[in-house]
């Protein structure tokens, strides 16, 4: 599945093995030009895979954001997707797999994301991962039957290109599942005031209404089929499980949206 010219974590590992040996064994001045060029190339190729993205930086308060603050309001999402799991084609993939939470709750086997640290920790927890970037997937046409994007989309640089990937790689009939906090809930106001706040995460997120993302869908090819609503308790306040409601609510801070191609 996956095209050539894409590099996946063990790459950046077999790269960086090699520079320090290249290092180690000559001083700089008595290292031959074959081998200076060499070595110019791979830090070079390692450069451009390690400007991935920001999250490496913030990828251990990430994950611990889930054991912490979080672990019920993850519980609350991961079960509003039990609704639809049923209908899903196989395989599964997921854009934006972070460090492999949700992946791992919900039993999606691969997943896709520009951090390599969050990609390290979803490999331990079984997820088949893969180095990139949404708007760029290394996998081939009709790929998958389900792809994820799991609170994702809010941190994409073109979340219609991410969309138009998802359906290039989809097989006819397949099905895209976003997870969204949407612009218009109590969470999605909380978390525009942060980003505009400067917050080391939400200051990378872009929220959008419900309405804008039933649009970019459609953009790129998509027709919504169901929506799942929950997190109806505020933020600050949720203190224990809910059970999902279909359809749309503005009231609800987490949305599932599943719209087939």
């Amino acid at each position: 599945m996956m095209a050539t010219g894409e590099m996946d974590i063990d790459r950046i590992k077999e790269i960086e093995a090699k520079i320090a040996d290249l290092k180690a064994r000559w001083p700089a001045h008595t290292v031959p030009s074959s081998m200076w060029q060499e070595l110019e190339e791979l830090e070079d190729e390692l450069k451009k895979a390690k400007e991935a993205s920001p999250f490496d930086y913030l990828a251990s308060d990430y994950d611990a954001w889930f054991n912490g603050e979080g672990k019920l309001v993850f519980a609350i999402e991961a079960q509003a997707f039990q609704e639809v799991l049923p209908l899903l084609a196989k395989p599964w993939l997921e854009i934006g797999v972070g460090s492999g939470r949700f992946a791992q709750a919900l039993g999606i086997k691969t997943g896709i994301d520009p951090s390599i640290k969050l990609l390290d920790t979803a490999r331990g927890r079984g997820v088949t991962v893969f180095l990139g970037r949404g708007e760029q997937e290394p996998f081939d046409n009709r790929a998958f039957g389900t792809v994820f994007l799991i609170v994702t989309l809010c941190f994409t640089d073109s979340p219609l290109e991410v969309l138009r990937e998802a359906y290039r790689i989809l097989q006819p009939g397949g099905r895209v599942v976003l997870g969204l906090i949407l612009r218009e809930s109590p969470w999605g106001r909380l978390f525009e005031n942060k980003k505009k706040q400067g917050h080391r995460f939400y200051k990378l997120a872009s929220f959008y209404r419900h309405d804008e993302v039933v649009g970019l869908l459609g953009q790129a090819g998509f027709n919504v089929e169901r929506v799942i609503s929950t997190l109806f308790q505020k933020p600050g306040e949720v203190e224990h499980m809910e059970l999902p409601r279909e359809g749309f609510s503005p009231d609800a801070g987490f949305i599932v949206i599943m719209a087939g191609k």
